[in-house]
């Protein structure tokens, strides 16, 4: 059975934030994610994360200027003290929360262009010899266009080339079933054979990236899919409940059921 994390920036946003925690154990969670941590301080999260006794599965590195449409900094050569400087601030939070895993957000970049991968393979470089001495893995995700536009890693084989060329233990693949459906398809088949290089998966729906279920791929197959291929690691929900997040949850009984 996958160990799911409720991610707290998408679900349970009926809640202020601190509260999220408590409500995703009580809804039977072991595990949350979310995407930033840095409006509030570490302790803070630290104290709510274990006051309701869950694990920390994910968070991701600063992304820059969020409201401004910022999405990472890694690929972006005239941003690399930023960047660095970010690392720092992710590896102090993951060192507070328990956290092992770190995703880093490539940027909006062209994909063709040579010097932003170079910027992007030498940022990656850096933040897994920076997250080694803490024990933690480095994740990089490919997200498709239509969610995010112009953002520079959009391709699951670029990802797997891009690993093959750091050759770092501790940088691996954040597995999204929902952007590999809207970018490539052939979602069992690319789980199968990536299957070394993934370090964290996430799951919902498409296209509504809504429940588990409730879209035009069979989540469940996947999920047992999973399982049957022997990957131990968290599944994160990364969805958004088309309802409230309790009434949607009557999908884990369904899958449960099978």
């Amino acid at each position: 059975m996958p160990r799911f994390a409720a991610n707290l920036s998408m679900m349970f946003a009926e809640l202020p934030f601190q509260e999220r925690f408590r409500a995703a154990a009580d809804a039977g969670f072991d595990a949350v994610e979310f995407l930033f941590p840095y409006g509030h301080a570490a302790t803070d999260i630290a104290g709510w994360r274990k006051a309701a006794g869950v694990e920390q599965a994910l968070f991701n590195l600063p992304p820059g200027d969020w409201e401004a449409g910022e999405r990472g900094l890694a690929a972006l050569p005239d941003r690399r003290a930023e960047f660095e400087e970010s690392v720092d601030v992710a590896l102090a939070y993951a060192k507070a929360l328990g956290a092992s895993r770190l995703h880093v957000m490539a940027g909006i970049a062209k994909t063709s262009s040579r010097t932003h991968r170079s910027a992007y393979l030498a940022a990656l470089d850096f933040a897994a010899e920076a997250a080694k001495a803490q024990d933690v893995t480095v994740l990089i995700e490919p997200i498709n266009p239509r969610d995010m536009p112009g953002y520079f890693l959009n391709d699951f084989d670029l990802a797997a080339e891009l690993l093959g060329e750091l050759s770092r233990e501790n940088v691996k693949l954040q597995f999204d079933i929902y952007h590999r459906q809207v970018l490539h398809g052939d979602v069992l088949t690319a789980l199968e054979r990536m299957l070394p290089l993934i370090g964290h998966v996430q799951i919902a729906a498409v296209p509504g990236r809504n429940e588990p279920g409730s879209g035009e791929l069979d989540d469940f197959r996947v999920l047992r899919a999973l399982d049957d291929l022997g990957y131990d690691g968290f599944v994160g929900c990364e969805y958004r409940p088309k309802g409230s997040t309790l009434a949607g949850l009557d999908w884990r009984a369904r899958f449960e059921a099978g």
